[in-house]
């Protein structure tokens, strides 16, 4: 087969997601025969570097031999079963790890299939356990700017107008606190005597707290003090809102710690991990809390205590094989170590493209890297141009609005992070 028939084809027969179909008029699509490494290959044996890890999903890249191995081993004993009256070996060593690379205070995992399901449940348990105890706290906060997802709960939770405004009429009431407009001491202080406020009139109603530690991703790889969370958390906890930490995208390395919360010195009543816990393999989520949250919820089933929420897939063998194999490599430590020298490699080339006037806020948490367009109408869709234009340079970066943003595999190297750059600056050198 060839690119041009199979994206025939494709459009034939699919709706793509987070697309305007349209645009696909101007900007062929491009099939993709095989991957390996950091590189994605077409059918006409054209490479591209996945600067953006597939949606921030493939943390060793593409067919990683060992992640591979453990699929191809797993898949000979058992693919799937019921998790209802059921269990299987790969998932209690996936949970028993997850509770052991964790603080203290997330003791049980529940386990769904994508980081919006993760989210819907975090929403309920809380909701539910407030029930339990004799409270009604209808409300969830969270931050402007913030993107849990795009179910109804997750989305309601979220903040950013592209992709919730449409739907409003059919959306949970929430609130919203301003995010620290940066990362300063002073824009921190801001946000807190505002979070405040709304705790003083309306914290009896609110169930949780949901927050994307230290990076908003979907929103703009927006990045503020892991000082704001710690003194939100402590503004919350005393009046007895729950926490829940949304590291869908944040976590297993990305800010430079295995979980952004290590940076932040908090503990969630909640914790949702998703993305890049099975290496971009296959389709996993998990929330992890507490055992006196799990402790709530044990009763007679005639008490109708029973969190009944549900997944066919929940905790497939094949998904838990691929994230046991995930934390094997990040196991013991040399990733993120590593990834603190690619990080300084990024920073000089962040450094250099900041002396340009139309380019601003170049900024970098761990592994993930953003700089904004300046003077450009939203309008303009200039990060359209910028994608397009990366791909001829065999880049593939798939900027938000005017936000340009790097997010790469950790197997990456020094030589292939400035080839990204030296595109990006191409690039940028045709449209700016």
């Amino acid at each position: 087969m060839d690119n041009k028939t199979l994206a025939q084809e494709d459009l034939r027969y699919l709706w793509h997601p987070c697309t305007q179909m349209k645009d696909h008029e101007q900007f062929p699509l491009i099939p993709i025969a095989r991957g390996k490494g950091v590189y994605l290959y077409d059918f006409e044996g054209n490479a591209y570097i996945d600067g953006v890890s597939s949606w921030w999903v493939n943390l060793f890249g593409h067919s990683h031999d060992y992640i591979n191995s453990q699929i191809v081993e797993q898949m000979g004993r058992l693919e799937h079963v019921i998790l209802a009256g059921f269990t299987h070996e790969p998932i209690i060593k996936l949970s028993k790890r997850l509770v052991e690379m964790t603080p203290h205070g997330l003791e049980k995992c529940f386990y769904a299939d994508n980081g919006s399901s993760a989210i819907e449940v975090a929403l309920k348990m809380s909701f539910h356990r407030h029930k339990i105890e004799g409270k009604k706290r209808a409300l969830f906060l969270s931050l402007s700017n913030s993107y849990h997802g795009e179910t109804i709960g997750a989305l309601s939770v979220g903040d950013v107008a592209l992709y919730k405004e449409t739907y409003g009429e059919i959306l949970l009431a929430t609130l919203q606190t301003p995010v620290p407009r940066d990362l300063t001491q002073e824009a921190t202080q801001e946000a807190l005597e505002a979070l405040e406020v709304i705790l003083e009139n309306r914290g009896e109603e609110i169930s949780a707290f949901v927050l994307e530690p230290l990076v908003q991703c979907a929103g703009g790889m927006h990045m503020y003090s892991a000082d704001y969370v710690k003194g939100a958390s402590q503004l919350c906890r005393a009046r007895g809102i729950h926490l829940i930490f949304d590291e869908i995208a944040v976590g297993f390395g990305r800010t430079g710690t295995l979980l952004a919360l290590e940076q932040c010195g908090v503990v969630p009543d909640f914790l949702c991990l998703s993305k890049g816990i099975t290496g971009g393999y296959l389709p996993l989520s998990v929330v992890m809390m507490s055992q006196e949250t799990y402790d709530c919820f044990y009763a007679p089933y005639h008490e109708n205590r029973a969190f009944l929420h549900s997944h066919s897939y929940t905790g497939n063998a094949l998904a838990c094989a691929a994230a046991n194999a995930t934390l094997d490599l990040l196991e013991d430590g040399s990733v993120l170590k590593n990834n603190r020298l690619l990080g300084e490699r990024i920073d000089t080339h962040l450094k250099r493209l900041a002396l340009h006037p139309r380019i601003g806020n170049a900024r970098r948490t761990g592994m993930i890297a953003a700089l904004d367009l300046l003077g450009f109408d939203p309008k303009e869709r200039v990060g359209l141009r910028v994608y397009s234009e990366a791909l001829k340079r065999g880049i593939l970066l798939r900027p938000l609005g005017n936000v340009i943003y790097f997010m790469p595999p950790y197997v990456i190297t020094l030589t292939e992070i400035d080839q990204v750059f030296e595109a990006l600056e191409e690039v940028l050198g045709r449209i700016l």
